[in-house]
């Protein structure tokens, strides 16, 4: 196939301009603050901060952590069944702009919540999380039929890089309200409420932009009896694994995926509560060092991609995982208020933070077998994904509660990274013995 025109490239592009503000505002820097802060009694930094929810006592940040658990488990769960029904219907541009529609708003609903209305907040937050990764699985599965395999690494890294710049920029804005509030004659608290409505209009109208580039789907062809669409998604998914099954190569890097992952994606998600409360770095900022992660992550995104042509892609996310073990251990040891280590920190997480997620999804494009159903598959491989978020965010919150430090929950991190590096080998090892059986 060829690579679409640099019309619908670029508008593909612009989702992920639309739709990474709510990662960097809601999940990266002011809401986890704002949650701290609403959450929290302000009366010794030094111990953990509880709330009560449903008649249990929780330490708020694990309260955080379980929240973001159950969205990604609904996600998780959904997400087979809708991608199905995507490809069968040929619709996928629909369920992108309902996912859009509906994190959106919920971004939007935060503007009011407070210390008054804890389940309120978390509501939004929940459905917010859902609606932005329910997205995401429609928008990567364009991946494979606007880009040719030699240029999908380059334009997956293209959205992550327009990602990080649109988020950017709406992050400095949001600043302004936050750190400058009193310029507006509003508190610090409803600086960061007008922050989450900016988020929630911002992803909905670029997200229209992009939705009006992006090709239409086309109707896979009905063969024999598919049975009730509420089950052939599902049943859609283990066809998609005993496929997965029959391929040595795509089954051992999904493995090291499922892993590797589960540490990625819960540093990014608890990084700014274990900064805040764990660190006690001052919210101004946590916000500083997460515009660091944001901006380098820029040209880390196209290193990790040019490590890619350089080496391969297995070796190359070898290569970043291994940086992500001592990026793991480097955060257990930082000193509590080391502001400028924390910074330090920062800057090399971003190099790879952007790299990892772009190539894993590159990588993944590459391995999967020609096929018109991408949703489906790309549905296996958010499936994938969730899984593991749900997995690291819980253990994460648990052992935080159980040993009462989240430098504890860190350096269980290094676990994940490990058997994702040696799941890599594995996978890297029977692609090279694929490659001696067909010369």
């Amino acid at each position: 196939m060829q690579t679409a025109s640099k019309k619908v490239i670029n508008g593909w592009a612009m989702y992920d301009w639309a739709n990474s503000v709510y990662n960097l505002v809601i999940t990266s820097t002011i809401f986890p603050a704002y949650f701290e802060a609403v959450t929290g009694d302000g009366k010794d930094e030094t111990l953990n901060d509880t709330v009560t929810l449903f008649g249990r006592q929780f330490v708020n940040t694990s309260l955080y952590n379980y929240a973001l658990a159950v969205a990604f488990l609904v996600v998780a769960i959904m997400s087979p069944l809708l991608s199905s029904i995507a490809d069968y219907k040929g619709n996928k541009k629909k369920f992108l702009f309902f996912f859009c529609t509906m994190g959106s708003i919920a971004c939007a609903a935060l503007y009011f919540f407070d210390k008054t209305n804890l389940g309120y907040g978390l509501l939004c937050m929940i459905v917010a999380c859902i609606g932005f990764w329910s997205s995401l699985v429609f928008y990567n599965s364009f991946l494979p039929e606007i880009a040719s395999p030699e240029d999908q690494d380059r334009v997956s890294a293209k959205g992550f890089a327009m990602g990080y710049i649109g988020s950017v920029i709406l992050q400095i804005i949001c600043f302004v309200f936050v750190l400058q509030h009193t310029l507006f004659g509003i508190t610090e608290g409803k600086g960061s409420q007008i922050s989450f409505l900016l988020v929630g209009i911002w992803w909905w109208g670029f997200g229209q932009f992009s939705l009006s580039r992006l090709p239409k789907g086309t109707p896979i062809a009905q063969t024999g009896d598919r049975g009730s669409l509420l089950t052939h998604g599902y049943k859609e998914l283990s066809k998609v694994w005993k496929q997965v099954k029959q391929m040595p190569v795509l089954k051992r890097y999904l493995g090291a995926f499922f892993f590797y992952n589960m540490g990625v994606q819960t540093v990014m998600l608890a990084a700014t509560l274990y900064g805040k409360s764990e660190l006690n770095i001052p919210t101004t900022n946590l916000i500083i060092a997460i515009l660091i992660i944001q901006l380098v992550a820029i040209p880390g995104a196209y290193l990790v991609a040019k490590l890619s042509e350089k080496l391969g892609n297995f070796k190359a996310l070898m290569f970043t995982v291994a940086f992500w073990i001592v990026l793991c251990v480097i955060g257990y040891l930082l000193p509590r208020n080391g502001i400028y280590e924390f910074y330090g920190l920062a800057t090399l997480v971003g190099f790879v933070m952007g790299g990892i997620q772009s190539l894993s999804r590159s990588t993944y494009a590459k391995l999967m077998p020609e096929t018109r159903d991408t949703t489906s598959f790309f549905s296996f491989y958010d499936v994938t994904e969730k899984i593991a978020i749900v997995i690291g965010m819980l253990s994460f919150g648990y052992i935080n509660e159980w040993s009462g430090s989240q430098r504890n929950s860190v350096l269980a991190l290094v676990v994940f990274f490990v058997i994702g590096l040696v799941l890599l080998m594995t996978a890297l090892s029977a692609q090279k013995k694929n490659a001696s059986a067909t010369a």
